[in-house]
């Protein structure tokens, strides 16, 4: 396709403003930016506006009518549920790990810009005692869940990690593994592969020119990673290495279990296509997304989409009656993500989402708008769950479970500081459980102390196997940093960048 071409083409689909600094550019620039315009999909483009404009003219619709409460059979407490039960999901879970059956995908495509960070995020540190970033602390428990299922079944372990990055994060995070030496796992068990973009566009449906000689740009949302599955044939890659069951996850929980064994395990006795693992809401305006049915289908609708009066409704028990939040945290089985990729792509929703993105005036001057001027088309992760009948629904604590990383450090919610303080928590409850004491400098025993407490999650995925601490007494006042003994089996790591 020539120039002459190209231009026909962006006047047929009213794209034509795309080419109006071309002149203005020098040969690499012109070359840049005519084989960016050619990789456009303009009838894709077109259709999606199409559908998105829908959208825009809806204001404030609310599902309230459409909403259904998903039957109690398919959903599960693992606090309330008998301990022979939960023993019977971990051995489940610890076996598919040990037959090499589970494989993991994290969705890493988002850069630390928020938290003020110029890397991605699973590279920040949040200021442990340790100094772990995300990355380590997460490939540091699918380590150590390795090494439980090879005690539990004898065999050796190989949990498939498959990380999603985006254009942006993909080199940062390929060289941070490669130089940490994989954090002690199997490099060849550790694949990368990249989020798809979509054109920002704005609300008239034009291309937005991010440079003169550039597209503004975004990635496709989370709900992006079936396309990114099925173009780097990822599906290919765990049916080849026998991969049925498969956990995904988002790289700011701190606190996420990633493949916890019984929720694995649960899924896999069910034979479960899909399950969404969440908790309960904190209060009726949380600003989280709920687990239900809507038009007889499975589905998260957003808190945005819920009025006042359904989000305060409550159940004989006093709970909230749509109470469990999405916390990104899914399992899916292989034979579902074939299906998806296989014949559900093209029909799977597009989100808009109102952005302020920058973009290049009349004059070819560069612009940081103040306001929403355009939007993003977003495909959302759990929009597949729609196409199953076979599913469910896997309530954990929060305390446990849940502390994401969206702000910057000097907030108090959502960041660095909750962040530590929660994991923090959650290991002094395992310290507790196991019979050990947190005490001041006079002996006596203080409940509620401040101080940073970590166990690597080498030494323990989630509070097993630390016996050996009971009767201890621990400082109230200093930080702890619990590692285990045997030095061989905590892989060399370098520091992060912040």
């Amino acid at each position: 396709m020539d120039c002459v071409d190209l231009e026909t083409r962006l006047k047929e689909f009213d794209q034509e403003h795309l080419m109006r600094f071309y002149n203005t550019l020098d040969d690499d620039q012109q070359i840049k930016l005519t084989n960016e315009l050619k990789g456009v999909d303009y009838k894709l483009i077109t259709k999606l506006y199409g559908r998105a404009k829908v959208d825009l003219e809806k204001t404030d619709v609310k599902k309230d009518d459409l909403m259904e409460l998903i039957s109690p059979e398919l959903r599960v407490e693992k606090s309330t549920s008998p301990k022979e039960t939960v023993q019977e999901w971990e051995n489940r879970g610890l076996q598919e790990m040990g037959d090499n059956t589970v494989g993991v995908i994290l969705l890493a495509g988002g850069q630390g810009t928020r938290l003020g960070f110029n890397h991605p995020k699973g590279m920040y540190n949040v200021g442990l005692p340790s100094n772990k970033t995300l990355y380590q602390l997460q490939a540091e428990r699918i380590f150590k869940l390795q090494k439980l299922a090879e005690t539990k079944t004898g065999n050796k372990s190989v949990i498939r990690w498959y990380i999603m990055t985006s254009e942006s994060t993909l080199k940062d995070t390929k060289d941070y593994f490669e130089s940490n030496s994989f954090f002690g796992l199997e490099p060849s068990a550790v694949v990368f592969f990249e989020q798809h973009q979509l054109p920002c566009l704005t609300f008239e449906g034009k291309l937005i020119l991010k440079t003169p000689g550039s597209l503004a740009k975004a990635p496709d949302g989370n709900g992006g990673l079936y396309t990114a599955l099925r173009s780097a044939k990822v599906v290919d890659d765990m049916e080849q290495n026998g991969v049925k069951h498969v956990f995904v996850y988002c790289v700011d929980n701190i606190l996420v279990k990633i493949a916890d064994p019984s929720f694995i395990g649960y899924c896999a006795m069910k034979d479960l296509d899909a399950s969404n693992k969440v908790i309960e809401k904190k209060e009726p305006n949380e600003s989280v997304g709920v687990v239900c049915k809507c038009e007889g289908k499975f589905q998260v609708v957003e808190y945005s989409e819920i009025s006042q009066t359904t989000a305060e409704k409550r159940s004989e028990d006093g709970r909230l009656l749509f109470n469990d939040s999405n916390i990104c945290m899914h399992y899916f089985n292989t034979r579902f993500l074939r299906q998806i990729i296989t014949e559900h792509l093209e029909e799977m929703p597009h989100h808009i989402a109102k952005k302020k993105i920058p973009y290049v005036d009349d004059k070819g001057v560069e612009i940081k708008p103040t306001k929403p001027n355009g939007m993003k088309l977003e495909k959302f992760v759990f929009d597949v769950f729609q196409y199953t009948s076979n599913f469910g629904i896997f309530v954990c604590e929060r305390d446990e479970e849940f502390s994401p990383l969206k702000n910057g450090p000097d907030t108090p919610k959502c960041s660095a500081i909750s962040c530590r303080q929660d994991i923090s928590n959650l290991c002094k409850k395992y310290l507790r459980n196991a019979g050990a004491e947190f005490v001041d400098d006079d002996g006596k025993t203080v409940e509620n102390c401040t101080n940073l407490c970590e166990i690597s999650p080498l030494l323990s995925f989630a509070g097993e196997g630390l016996e050996s601490f009971k009767g201890q007494q621990f400082s109230s006042t200093q930080p702890i940093h619990l590692q285990p003994d045997d030095s061989t089996n905590s892989p060399r790591s370098k520091k992060s960048k912040n």
